[in-house]
C-alpha cells in the first residue's frame, strides 16, 4: 500500500546515498564534539581516538558510549555544545532520587528538525490537516506532549493541548470537539476506554480514527484492546529525551515495524552485556547517535531499550531500516529462578486469555534464598462474581500458560475489577519487595 510521505526526499532515499550522507554528518559531528565539548574530548582521548580516525560508518564503533549517568554527572549544562544564549528550550526526564534530571537543550534549529520529524511521524500514522488531534500526553519537561504538538501543527491539524489527567474531561472534549486523533501513552488510552465504559460512552459515539501511542513498551495484545475499545487505528512511535524525543522512529499504516529517521540518527544494536554488535535481525539494545542535533548532540547513546532491526522493503514506500516494537528494557528484565522474562511477555500471555482485563501487577518477594512472583490479575465483573469453580479454573489456565509459554512458575491472584492502580503516564507494572 503506497502511503503519503511527509518528507519523501529522506523517507524514500536509497541506501548508498543515505550512508554517504550519514558518514559526512558523522565526521562533522565528531569533529565538532571533540573541539567544543570537554566531556567528549576527554572520553575520546582516554580511548586514544581523534576525529581523523572516523573514516567509515564502521568506525563509529571506535567511539565511546554515552549513558543516562553521563547526563546526570554533567547536570545541568555539561552536555551542551552551544552557548546558552543559543538554547531556546530544555526538556528532559523526570529525574531520580538525587533530584537531577536528564536534561537536553534545543536550539531553534533543533526545534525545527524535531517538528519536521514529528510531522513525518503523524503523517505516517494517518493524521493530516483534516484531523482534530487531542494531545493527552503530559507537557512540562516530558518530551511527548511538546514533540507531537509541533508535528501536528506542522501538518496543519487542529491541536487540542489538553495534556493528561481529568479523564472525564478528556471524553467530554472528544465528544464536543469531535476529536479524530488521540495522542497519549497506551496505558492512558486504556484508562480513557475504561472510564468511557463506566459513563456509557461507546466508540461509535466518538469520532476517533487514529491513535498515536508511545512513551512505554506495549504489546500487540494491548494494541488490539485499544483498537477495539476506542474504535481507532493505533500506531506506535519511539524516542527519548536524551536524543530528541518522539520522532526517532514511527509506524506507518502497515504496522510492520517503526521506520527509523536514519538521515538524523545512526542506529546500532548491541549485546547489553558484551557491548558488541548483535547479528543482523537479532534482539539487542538500541544505541543512537545524533547527526544534526546542535544543542546537546550525543554519540552512541545507550537506550537500554531492547528491539531488533529488519531491512526488508515496506509496502508503504519508505526505504529505511525498521525496528520492532520495543520488547522492554534491559534493566527491566526480570530474572526469576534463572528464567529471564519481560513484563510485556507476561502481558501478552494474560491478554490472550478470556475474562482477563488489561490491568495487572507483578509483585516480587524473596523467601529465604528464593525469589517468588505473584501476578495480580484483574478479571471481568461476570467471572469475578461467578462461581468460585470458574474463577479457580481461570487461575489454573493463567498459571499453565505462563509456565508453558514463558517457563514462569508463579502464584496467580485474581483481583476485583478496578482494584489495581491506574496510571495517566507510564504504567508501573512491577512492585519489587525483595530486600536489597
Amino acid at each position: 500500500m503506497t502511503q503519503k510521505l511527509w518528507d519523501p526526499r529522506w523517507e524514500a532515499i536509497d541506501r548508498p546515498t543515505l550512508e554517504s550522507h550519514q558518514l559526512e554528518l558523522l565526521k562533522e559531528q565528531v569533529k565538532r564534539l571533540f573541539n567544543k565539548l570537554p566531556y567528549y574530548r576527554k572520553k575520546m582521548q582516554e580511548r586514544k581516538i581523534s576525529p581523523e580516525d572516523v573514516r567509515t560508518l564502521e568506525d563509529l564503533r571506535l567511539l565511546p558510549f554515552t549513558t543516562k549517568k553521563d547526563f546526570m554527572d554533567n547536570y545541568p549544562f555539561g552536555m551542551f555544545a552551544v552557548p546558552l544564549n543559543e538554547v531556546v528550550r530544555v526538556q528532559g526526564s523526570s529525574g531520580t532520587t538525587t533530584g537531577k534530571s536528564s536534561i537536553a537543550g534545543y536550539t531553534r534549529g533543533d526545534l525545527d528538525v524535531w517538528s519536521n520529524l514529528c510531522a513525518r511521524l503523524v503523517t505516517a500514522a494517518g493524521v493530516s490537516s483534516h484531523d482534530i488531534a487531542q494531545v493527552s500526553f503530559g507537557y512540562g519537561l516530558f518530551t511527548g506532549g511538546f514533540g507531537l504538538h509541533g508535528g501536528l501543527e506542522r501538518v496543519g491539524a487542529l491541536v487540542i493541548p489538553i495534556s493528561s489527567g481529568n479523564t472525564a474531561r478528556q471524553i467530554k472534549f472528544m465528544r464536543d470537539f469531535k476529536s479524530t486523533a488521540l495522542i497519549s501513552t497506551p496505558t492512558y488510552a486504556l484508562r480513557i476506554a475504561e472510564i468511557m465504559k463506566d459513563e456509557g460512552v461507546k466508540p461509535e459515539d466518538l469520532s476517533l480514527k487514529w491513535g498515536l501511542f508511545g512513551g512505554e513498551p506495549w504489546s500487540e495484545a494491548i494494541r488490539k484492546q485499544i483498537d477495539t475499545d476506542l474504535g481507532l487505528f493505533a500506531t506506535d512511535n519511539y524516542g527519548m529525551s536524551e536524543v530528541m524525543g518522539p520522532g526517532v522512529s514511527y509506524e506507518c499504516l502497515e504496522r510492520k515495524g517503526m521506520h527509523v529517521a536514519e538521515d538524523q540518527f545512526i542506529i546500532e544494536m548491541i549485546d547489553p552485556e558484551t557491548e558488541q554488535p548483535v547479528e543482523p535481525g537479532a534482539v539487542g539494545e538500541i544505541v543512537l547517535t545524533t547527526l544534526t542535533k546542535q544543542a546537546v548532540p550525543v554519540l552512541r547513546y545507550r537506550s537500554r531499550d531492547l528491539s531488533r532491526l529488519f531491512y526488508e522493503p515496506c509496502p508503504c514506500g519508505r526505504t529505511g531500516v525498521r525496528m520492532e516494537k520495543v520488547r522492554g528494557r534491559s534493566d527491566d528484565m526480570l530474572i526469576i529462578r534463572g528464567v529471564n522474562v519481560f513484563p510485556t511477555q507476561i502481558e501478552g500471555v494474560l491478554l490472550g486469555i478470556e475474562h482477563t482485563k488489561p490491568h495487572y501487577q507483578i509483585v516480587l518477594t524473596r523467601r529465604g534464598a528464593l525469589d517468588e512472583v505473584e501476578i495480580q490479575v484483574e478479571v471481568t465483573e461476570e467471572i469475578f462474581h461467578d462461581e468460585m469453580r470458574k474463577l479457580k479454573h481461570l487461575e489454573e489456565e493463567i498459571h499453565y500458560k505462563l509456565k508453558n509459554e514463558l517457563n514462569l512458575d508463579c502464584r496467580i491472584k485474581m483481583v476485583e475489577p478496578k482494584s489495581l492502580e491506574r496510571f495517566e503516564g507510564k504504567a508501573k507494572r512491577v512492585l519489587d519487595l525483595r530486600a536489597k
